[in-house]
């Protein structure tokens, strides 16, 4: 698969074990994130359409032309319950390429949300019907459907490389795209990080300070740091 390809949808995709999904969606962003070795995650401007939005499921992908949803209702067809759709365009485009009617022909399916590095529009009705959106924009122009785009092709959305079947968890913190080979393993790190802020977590609220739990004051020394009366 090479995400140039225009003008194809492939309807065979190897998605990542749904017990891995399942493990991920009980961890934050920011834990995957640091968890898988500080990658994956989208450009910060990708934000929710409305508090409180969350996601987590594998990625259907599509690959919009500017000013163009043909491909998301085509993309429609390929949703499975459980899977996010993740769409990013040829060029920047800020048009509204979402709304409410193609919200609810997603959950329809069983979507469980979509992130696109494009614009969306009727936020208030995603809201009402808690669909979670997270965009490039809010915007109401509206789009053609004149152009071919793919279906289930790599994709670049927000500068993260996102491969039909990934896994991808989206919440206040911004969104995160874990490799479908490696759920698996980085729920586990996500888990075991968890336990250690815990710990640490204990300790802050039993007064003790991030200087001696880190072990930060020998390197400050080292650095010259000093404390004057």
């Amino acid at each position: 698969m090479q995400h140039t390809e225009l003008g194809i949808v492939h309807t065979r995709t190897e998605r990542a074990d749904p017990e891995a999904v399942a493990a991920l969606s009980k961890f934050g962003v920011a834990t995957i994130h640091e968890a898988m070795g500080r990658v994956g995650l989208m450009r910060p401007y990708l934000r929710p359409v409305y508090p409180k939005a969350r996601m987590c499921g594998t990625a259907v992908t599509v690959l919009l032309q500017p000013g163009d949803n043909w491909m998301l209702h085509v993309a429609a067809e390929q949703i499975q319950d459980g899977d996010v759709v993740v769409a990013a365009c040829t060029t920047e485009s800020e048009d509204g390429f979402f709304g409410e009617l193609l919200a609810t022909s997603f959950r329809a399916r069983g979507c469980r949300g979509l992130v696109i590095d494009g614009g969306v529009r009727d936020v208030a009705d995603l809201e009402g019907m808690d669909f979670p959106v997270f965009s490039r924009a809010v915007n109401a122009k509206g789009t053609v459907k004149a152009t071919l785009g793919s279906v289930n092709v790599p994709v670049v959305c927000g500068n993260a490389l996102v491969r039909p079947g990934d896994v991808v968890v989206a919440d206040a913190d911004g969104v995160v795209v874990v490799p479908r080979e490696r759920a698996a393993e980085v729920a586990a790190a996500s888990a075991a990080r968890e336990a250690k802020e815990e710990d640490k977590r204990a300790q802050f609220r039993a007064g003790t300070l991030g200087l001696d739990i880190y072990g930060m004051r020998g390197p400050l020394a080292e650095l010259g740091l000093r404390y004057e009366d």
